[in-house]
């Protein structure tokens, strides 16, 4: 059966959960930044279209406070970024 998300986002998804076990907190938006090599404003586009599709909570104005509202299980393994993710991915 296919995920309901795209293979990018499952990557976000999947390093959410694996930074929240490593570091017992949610990622910084800057930590995203870091690790998939991409610009602040990519990283923001997408931990909104993953709230929007109801992938993830988070409070607004608070600092690492993004929660996974889908089962842990359900991720796929987590992969080092090749490049950049164009747009159209998001």
């Amino acid at each position: 059966m296919k995920p309901p998300y795209t293979e990018l986002q499952g990557q976000y998804l999947a390093y959410l959960h694996q930074y929240g076990i490593l570091n017992g907190c949610a990622p910084s938006e800057a930590d995203m930044q870091r690790f998939f090599q991409v610009t602040p404003p990519t990283v923001h586009q997408m931990v909104l279209t993953l709230e929007r599709r109801g992938f993830i909570q988070r409070i607004p104005g608070q600092a690492r406070s993004i929660t996974l509202t889908v089962p842990p299980e359900s991720l796929p393994l987590l992969k080092r970024p090749q490049g950049r993710a164009s747009k159209q991915e998001i």
